[in-house]
């Protein structure tokens, strides 16, 4: 290995564009003395902005990625039991809104390669309780939107994009969250634009947008005639001063995703045909963004597999999440003990006390899952990587690889693949 160096981290200024142009738009939100969204102007310039770069006539910006998913979920308004497909391998906050709002979280496997949940696994799962489908694009991704959506028209579920780690991916030449009935996206410190926290929904459907606008307000009808809370709602309102922040960011997105893409094409040519990983790639017709690169390790070529990988690269300078989760969602304890509201287990003890049937998660059902999450080794990724980090990467990956596989680099035949 060559002298460590030291990489841009997403955590602070080493690894975030930011600059001159934040700083002029906050200097604008602090002279008006209006830090609040409802009499500012940046946050509504924001919304216009994103529902413009995206194509789609309506949007609304909420306080966190895990905000953006339960406004989504609120404006399908499931009801007491009902059933939500979603993924194995995904953040908390993609998965408590669901029980807030009454449902209960249906997981479904996932590929063992791209880490994404499947049409087949979605369509397994589906019963008449199913009201929402979620699609989380993991990492940058893309699920196979083309599949999922054919089997929710079919049944007349609609859904919801997760794009929290995948802004400006695209299938079949189409952005993901403009694809299903309501886009998901987070502002949170290490996305590809940021604000610290925050996310942002977007939709096609009117009648979805004015129940997300509510929703995130309290459910006040603000410019009606006969202003009223409507229903039982949040208060997930962004304030002006990062809505000023998201202005800049999101005017900088194209480039950031456009470096991201390049420097991880570069370090995909370089590890190609190294034994025992698999490397990223999108579907046929479809855009990886690199919210980070996994890598896919093989235990019977890699000795330790992904957990002495990951070790490898720690000791190189490589920062890196073997494993990822460590252990699939449903496998946390608001699920195993279903600690949800006092001791009521609700809205798992109100299903099955009305139709005697039992909510299980079986890891047994889940191969996929067990296997992808045993296998990965996340690599940090952001969009101030140089042609220098993307070697230093590719040298520490390819020295910790012909240590635990016992051969010289550059030797064996393992399947690698290059991103679409």
């Amino acid at each position: 290995m060559s002298e460590p160096i030291t990489l841009p981290s997403d955590a602070d200024k080493t690894g975030r564009d930011f600059g001159d142009e934040e700083l002029a738009l906050l200097r604008e939100v602090i002279e008006s003395g209006t830090l609040n969204c409802t009499k500012g102007t940046q946050v509504k310039a924001f919304e216009q902005a994103f529902a413009k770069r995206f194509g789609i006539p309506h949007s609304r910006a909420v306080t966190s990625g895990t905000a953006a998913v339960h406004t989504a979920i609120a404006a399908i308004d499931p009801e007491p039991g009902d059933e939500i497909i979603t993924t194995s391998i995904t953040d908390m906050g993609g998965i408590a809104p669901i029980l807030y709002q009454g449902a209960i979280p249906i997981f479904a496997d996932v590929d063992p390669v791209s880490l994404n949940v499947t049409p087949e696994a979605i369509a397994s799962r589906i019963t008449a309780r199913t009201r929402a489908i979620i699609a989380t694009h993991l990492f940058g991704n893309p699920c196979d939107m083309t599949g999922i959506m054919r089997i929710a028209d079919a049944h007349g579920i609609p859904v919801i994009e997760d794009c929290a780690q995948a802004f400006l991916a695209t299938d079949h030449g189409r952005l993901v969250g403009t694809i299903g009935a309501i886009g998901a996206f987070s502002l949170q410190q290490g996305k590809h634009m940021t604000t610290g926290e925050g996310g942002i929904v977007v939709t096609n459907d009117p009648k979805l947008a004015r129940w997300m606008i509510l929703f995130s307000d309290k459910a006040w009808g603000y410019g009606d005639p006969k202003p009223d809370h409507y229903f039982l709602a949040l208060n997930y309102r962004m304030t002006d001063l990062q809505g000023a922040v998201a202005r800049a960011q999101l005017a900088k997105l194209d480039g950031v995703v456009a470096r991201r893409r390049r420097t991880a094409a570069q370090l995909t040519e370089i590890l190609a045909g190294t034994p025992g990983i698999t490397l990223p790639r999108a579907l046929p017709e479809a855009t990886h963004v690199y919210w980070k690169y996994p890598l896919i390790v093989d235990p019977t070529v890699i000795a330790g597999g992904s957990d002495a990988l990951g070790a490898a690269l720690k000791a190189n300078g490589v920062f890196c999440a073997p494993r990822y989760i460590q252990k699939p969602a449903f496998e946390c304890r608001v699920f195993t003990e279903r600690k949800t509201f006092g001791k009521s287990q609700f809205p798992y003890s109100h299903r099955e006390r009305e139709d005697g049937t039992k909510i299980v998660y079986d890891t047994a059902e889940y191969p996929g899952t067990m296997q992808g999450l045993e296998r990965v080794v996340v690599l940090p990724w952001n969009e101030l990587y140089t042609d220098q980090h993307v070697h230093f990467i590719a040298r520490a990956v390819q020295a910790a690889v012909a240590k635990l596989a016992g051969r010289p680099r550059g030797t064996a035949n393992a399947s690698s693949h290059a991103d679409a």
